[in-house]
């Protein structure tokens, strides 16, 4: 028997013509959110004051929606520009500093160690054993 096997898996699957439903999804929030502002600023002003939030609004919304920069789509691109700009571009190594996160679950821990340890200690000597057992050998 035959099956058939998907070619581009990496596509997302297509909803309405060659929309996605991610991007239906942002497409209404989006043009949701930019009529709430016209209908808001339109009404008390003239075309001079609400169109610039308009095309703010309506450019932000294509750009999720439709727009890819290296091949990756908006929001991750937005992402890691982000992250580019509040990370350091210099890292400086340090010996021993690789234990720096101390989380409130890391204390209980150690405790827990320090027990072990504790109780480890208290093993008695090899002779001692290999007395007691040799002397339970000798009784029967």
């Amino acid at each position: 028997m035959q099956y058939k096997v998907p070619q581009n898996v990496q596509r997302e699957d297509t909803i309405v013509g060659p929309l996605t439903f991610r991007q239906l999804i942002i497409l209404f929030a989006g043009g949701g959110t930019t009529y709430a502002i016209y209908s808001a600023l339109a009404t008390k002003y003239y075309w001079e004051v609400w169109l610039t939030p308009v095309i703010i609004g309506t450019s932000f919304t294509l750009a999720f929606a439709f727009l890819k920069i290296n091949e990756r789509e908006f929001h991750i691109y937005l992402l890691n520009l982000i992250q580019h700009l509040l990370v350091p571009k210099k890292r400086k190594w340090s010996k021993g500093a690789g234990e720096t996160f101390i989380s409130p679950f890391s204390k209980i821990y150690v405790k827990k160690i320090e027990e072990e340890k504790i109780e480890k200690k208290e093993i008695p000597d090899i002779d001692k054993i290999v007395k007691l057992l040799d002397s339970n050998n000798t009784k029967k």
